[in-house]
Protein backbone atom coordinates (compact mmCIF):
# COMPACT_ATOMS: atom_id res chain seq x y z
CA UNK A 1 0.00 0.00 0.00
CA UNK A 2 1.13 3.66 -0.42
CA UNK A 3 -0.30 6.76 0.14
CA UNK A 4 0.65 9.63 -2.06
CA UNK A 5 -0.18 13.32 -0.54
CA UNK A 6 -0.04 16.17 -3.49
CA UNK A 7 -0.28 20.11 -3.11
CA UNK A 8 0.72 22.74 -5.95
CA UNK A 9 -2.60 23.07 -7.74
CA UNK A 10 -3.80 26.49 -8.18
CA UNK A 11 -4.87 29.43 -10.31
CA UNK A 12 -2.70 30.78 -12.78
CA UNK A 13 -2.20 33.53 -15.26
CA UNK A 14 -1.05 32.23 -19.06
CA UNK A 15 2.68 32.40 -19.10
CA UNK A 16 2.49 31.53 -15.49
CA UNK A 17 4.34 28.88 -13.81
CA UNK A 18 2.95 26.39 -11.15
CA UNK A 19 5.30 24.12 -9.03
CA UNK A 20 3.31 20.12 -7.73
CA UNK A 21 4.62 18.25 -5.04
CA UNK A 22 3.91 14.88 -4.15
CA UNK A 23 4.75 12.61 -1.16
CA UNK A 24 4.34 8.93 -1.48
CA UNK A 25 4.96 6.80 1.76
CA UNK A 26 4.31 3.36 2.19
CA UNK A 27 5.33 0.25 0.47
CA UNK A 28 8.15 1.96 -1.32
CA UNK A 29 10.76 -0.50 -3.31
CA UNK A 30 13.96 0.37 -4.28
CA UNK A 31 12.85 0.50 -7.86
CA UNK A 32 10.13 2.83 -8.81
CA UNK A 33 8.50 5.24 -11.09
CA UNK A 34 6.71 8.23 -9.91
CA UNK A 35 5.20 10.72 -12.18
CA UNK A 36 2.30 13.30 -13.23
CA UNK A 37 -0.81 12.33 -14.90
CA UNK A 38 -3.79 14.96 -15.95
CA UNK A 39 -7.07 14.73 -17.14
CA UNK A 40 -9.40 16.87 -18.43
CA UNK A 41 -13.30 17.98 -18.91
CA UNK A 42 -14.57 14.86 -21.13
CA UNK A 43 -10.99 13.80 -21.89
CA UNK A 44 -8.83 10.61 -20.74
CA UNK A 45 -6.29 10.75 -18.59
CA UNK A 46 -2.82 10.90 -20.34
CA UNK A 47 0.49 11.31 -18.55
CA UNK A 48 2.56 14.54 -18.65
CA UNK A 49 5.75 13.19 -17.18
CA UNK A 50 7.04 10.53 -15.01
CA UNK A 51 10.64 9.82 -13.73
CA UNK A 52 12.40 6.80 -12.62
CA UNK A 53 14.10 5.78 -9.45
CA UNK A 54 17.64 6.09 -11.29
CA UNK A 55 16.06 9.51 -12.98
CA UNK A 56 15.57 8.60 -16.37
CA UNK A 57 12.43 10.89 -17.21
CA UNK A 58 9.21 10.62 -19.82
CA UNK A 59 7.49 13.78 -21.19
CA UNK A 60 4.74 14.24 -23.12
CA UNK A 61 5.26 15.96 -26.53
CA UNK A 62 3.32 19.25 -25.57
CA UNK A 63 5.15 19.84 -22.08
CA UNK A 64 8.64 19.28 -23.59
CA UNK A 65 10.46 22.56 -23.28
CA UNK A 66 8.28 24.14 -20.45
CA UNK A 67 7.53 21.28 -17.47
CA UNK A 68 10.10 19.77 -15.41
CA UNK A 69 9.67 16.22 -13.60
CA UNK A 70 12.71 15.79 -10.37
CA UNK A 71 12.13 13.76 -7.73
CA UNK A 72 13.85 13.54 -3.78
CA UNK A 73 14.63 9.78 -3.40
CA UNK A 74 15.04 10.49 0.46
CA UNK A 75 12.10 11.67 0.74
CA UNK A 76 10.15 9.82 -1.82
CA UNK A 77 8.66 12.95 -3.19
CA UNK A 78 8.18 13.94 -6.95
CA UNK A 79 7.89 17.68 -7.72
CA UNK A 80 6.64 19.25 -11.77
CA UNK A 81 7.55 22.47 -12.39
CA UNK A 82 5.42 23.80 -15.04
CA UNK A 83 6.50 27.53 -16.70
CA UNK A 84 4.59 29.05 -19.48
CA UNK A 85 1.38 27.57 -18.91
CA UNK A 86 -1.39 27.50 -21.42
CA UNK A 87 -5.08 27.25 -20.96
CA UNK A 88 -5.03 24.00 -22.48
CA UNK A 89 -2.64 22.96 -19.54
CA UNK A 90 -5.97 23.27 -17.29
CA UNK A 91 -6.71 19.92 -15.57
CA UNK A 92 -6.70 17.83 -12.63
CA UNK A 93 -3.22 16.63 -12.38
CA UNK A 94 -2.71 13.29 -10.60
CA UNK A 95 0.45 11.91 -8.81
CA UNK A 96 0.98 8.43 -9.84
CA UNK A 97 3.47 5.40 -8.19
CA UNK A 98 4.05 2.14 -9.07
CA UNK A 99 6.85 -0.45 -7.58
CA UNK A 100 9.14 -2.65 -10.10
CA UNK A 101 8.28 -5.81 -8.85
CA UNK A 102 11.53 -8.08 -8.36
CA UNK A 103 11.87 -9.11 -11.85
CA UNK A 104 12.31 -5.96 -12.51
CA UNK A 105 10.08 -6.29 -15.60
CA UNK A 106 6.52 -6.19 -14.10
CA UNK A 107 5.42 -3.65 -12.24
CA UNK A 108 3.13 -3.39 -9.14
CA UNK A 109 -0.16 -1.68 -9.16
CA UNK A 110 -0.57 2.01 -9.90
CA UNK A 111 -1.18 4.19 -6.95
CA UNK A 112 -2.72 7.63 -7.39
CA UNK A 113 -3.12 10.56 -5.57
CA UNK A 114 -6.48 12.53 -4.50
CA UNK A 115 -6.21 15.23 -7.65
CA UNK A 116 -5.32 19.18 -7.53
CA UNK A 117 -6.97 21.61 -9.83
CA UNK A 118 -4.58 23.74 -12.25
CA UNK A 119 -6.29 26.30 -13.90
CA UNK A 120 -4.82 28.79 -16.43
CA UNK A 121 -7.01 31.29 -17.39
CA UNK A 122 -6.98 34.81 -17.33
Amino acid sequence: QVQLVESGGGLVQPGGSLRLSCAASGSIGILNTMGWYRQAPGKERELVADIRTGGSTNYADSVKGRFTISRDGTKNAVYLRMNSLKPEDTAVYYCNFYNYNSDYLSRGPNYWGQGTQVTVSS
